[in-house]
């Protein structure tokens, strides 16, 4: 038995690319959570830590670019649709771990379609922000994992990444 392909939802018949039809969806609430992280030198991480970076409030201008780039995620992506969207948390969390920040953004929207490409955009938009900020620091910044974490709501209703 031959194995079927999974019908990809941006492609029409002939192969083009499309934007998803959801008008005959019913809107319903949807949520998102995605997570990433840039790692960094101790001493970049320490001056982010005393607020002493010569731009600035490094974790409160990341912050308000991943709410601001959440909320515009269909100006980014091509094919995703604009959201009236209810909800973009943002969250920073210095780690020494790593060394590095962490970052989770959470979306949220009734309507038709998720808020997962939100959620991701927010979070790709504060690590980049917090890249910038800190450049002329550490030239050595490596931003990674970029991934949704869990979406709730719609058609295909919870999904949960497994703890790796």
């Amino acid at each position: 038995m031959a194995e079927r392909k999974p019908k990809l939802s941006h492609v029409d018949a002939h192969g083009r690319v499309q934007m998803v039809d959801v008008g005959g969806k019913e809107p319903t609430r949807r949520t998102a959570c995605a997570e990433g992280w840039i790692c960094m030198q101790p001493a970049t991480l320490a001056a982010i830590r005393q607020n002493a970076v010569e731009k600035g409030d490094v974790l409160a201008v990341a912050q308000i670019a991943g709410i601001t780039a959440g909320k515009r995620a269909a100006e980014w992506i091509p094919l995703c649709h604009p959201l009236q969207i209810d909800l973009i948390d943002v969250s920073l969390t210095l780690e020494e771990d790593l060394p590095g920040v962490r970052i989770e953004a959470r979306a949220g929207v009734t309507g038709r379609t998720g808020a997962e490409m939100e959620a991701l955009v927010a979070v790709s938009a504060a690590l980049l922000t917090v890249y910038d900020m800190c450049k002329a620091l550490d030239r050595t910044m490596e931003i990674s994992a970029i991934r949704l974490v869990e979406k709730r709501g719609g058609r295909s209703g919870t999904w949960q990444r497994h703890a790796t």
